[in-house]
């Protein structure tokens, strides 16, 4: 069973990115958030999947997010 993950995906301004969203939907990607201020729309779907999208008119990048844990003040390790 291919394993779901979840990616952060960068639109280009050349297209609008609710269509480029909807294509992402058709497509395969779960959307979970559209973040127009910084043109990133974030969803999962499988390592096939996003290889796919990666070739979608409009998609600049597709990477996997990541957890980022910056850990309490005055920590000597972050990450």
């Amino acid at each position: 069973m291919p394993k779901i993950v979840l990616w952060i995906v960068t639109i280009s301004d050349d297209r609008p990115i609710n269509d480029v969203a909807t294509r992402l939907s058709a497509e395969g990607l779960a959307i979970k958030e559209i973040l127009e201020e910084i043109s990133c729309i974030t969803g999962s779907a499988d390592d096939d999947t996003a290889e796919r999208l990666k070739h979608i008119e409009g998609v600049l990048d597709i990477a996997p997010d990541m957890q980022v844990d910056v850990g309490p003040p005055g920590a000597d390790e972050t990450w």
